[in-house]
């Protein structure tokens, strides 16, 4: 299967003509191999070329139409493909009924994880596009906080806590603290 000009971009497939610009200029100035390492520059080389490429199919509207019935053909070809090989895993799984054949039985589970992997994987991609064209429309993006994130800050506030308590017990610091004027002019401010 040839690349996925779609995701050299990182556009979807969807996307229209100003995002794709967006897109190709910049990938272009991330890439560019002038702005790299010497040690590295052959590989930038390599990747500005298909992203070169990418952009010159996708901006081109017929170009693209072409490209995007090879893909979809492509495919097609993967989800026939998958179809025989179910077929195939029925007809042996009938032959060993009849004939007591030992069949794999993962033959079946892997066909029904692979169509999740390949559904996930369209979600994942749908997902990762619309986020994309949300940057390059020049939203920000903001995620949501699991739990996780709330014990993190909790846990790093309950360490702080505890240091400032340390802290105050060694008697070099509580006296600075006591004999300062200015953190008592502050610790005045906040009482009041």
């Amino acid at each position: 299967m040839k690349q996925n000009y779609y995701e050299i971009l990182e556009v979807d497939k969807n996307a229209s003509q100003e995002i794709i610009k967006k897109a190709y200029n910049t990938l272009a100035k991330k890439y560019h191999p002038d702005l790299q390492n010497d040690d590295v520059k052959h590989l930038y080389e390599e990747k500005l070329k298909l992203i070169n490429e990418a952009y010159e199919t996708l901006s081109d509207s017929t170009k693209r139409t072409e490209y995007d019935k090879n893909l979809f053909t492509e495919i097609e070809l993967l989800e026939q493909e998958i179809d025989t090989l179910f077929k195939e895993n029925e007809f042996l799984k009938n032959q060993q009924k009849e004939t007591s054949v030992k069949v794999p039985s993962n033959m079946i589970s892997q066909k029904i994880n692979y169509e999740e992997q390949i559904r996930q994987a369209k979600q994942k991609a749908y997902n990762d596009a619309y986020i994309q064209d949300l940057k390059n429309r020049g939203y920000k993006i903001k995620y949501k906080k699991n739990p996780k994130d709330y014990l993190k800050n909790i846990t790093a506030f309950a360490l702080t806590i505890l240091t400032l308590l340390f802290l105050w017990q060694l008697p070099f610091i509580r006296n600075f603290i006591l004999e300062n004027n200015i953190i008592q002019a502050i610790i005045s401010i906040f009482s009041n």
